[in-house]
């Protein structure tokens, strides 16, 4: 059996990262895609941990090939889904878990149908405001544009299958795990 394509999309700062973090512990036979970006390495990541990290000429050339699932240029940078380990993994039945963009998201569903689409919410903007301020990982004018980027993608929630919001964080990594696993047991897996 071929294995499933589950995306996790959100507004920068609503905690994708860390629920895609606790979901790899408690999720058997699931594989984290790891993208490719040209955004500046931040401080405790790691080359093919975190991200493939690329220059903008290398990346170019990836799309000219075309290496990539998804692709998309967010806040300057560019970030994009490797095709060849997914399609490995998936050839495999093994389930493959994408922390992606909304941009690549709406790739995703148009160039894999059958892929499941989770959108993360924050419990208000006002929260994610916060979040993003409290994080320091971005200076106040990135912080600017991830939060005009966030009202945006908001507008596009009915795009996606489920919806979890990340007010409570043991609560949503229980409602994406519940989410995995219900899909797994549909019947039309099994025909």
């Amino acid at each position: 059996m071929k294995g499933k394509i589950f995306v996790i999309t959100g507004p920068s700062g609503v905690g994708k990262g860390t629920i895609v973090k606790e979901i790899l512990k408690k999720v058997q036979n699931l594989y984290l895609s790891i993208s490719a970006t040209t955004r500046e390495k931040r401080e405790g990541e790691e080359e093919g941990v975190h991200y493939f990290f690329k220059t903008k000429d290398q990346f170019k050339k990836m799309i000219d090939s075309d290496e990539f699932l998804e692709w998309a240029e967010f806040a300057g940078d560019c970030y994009g889904t490797p095709k060849f380990p997914v399609n490995n993994y998936l050839s495999c039945g093994k389930d493959v878990l994408l922390e992606i963009e909304l941009q690549g998201a709406k790739q995703i569903k148009e160039k894999c149908p059958d892929s499941i689409l989770i959108f993360l919410a924050p419990p208000t903007f006002e929260a994610l405001e916060e979040r993003l301020i409290k994080r320091q990982t971005e200076s106040i004018d990135k912080v600017k544009i991830r939060l005009t980027k966030a009202k945006q993608e908001m507008k596009e929630v009915k795009l996606f299958h489920y919806l979890v919001v990340n007010d409570k964080l043991n609560e949503a990594i229980d409602n994406v795990q519940g989410i995995i696993v219900a899909e797994r047991c549909k019947i039309d897996n099994c025909v």
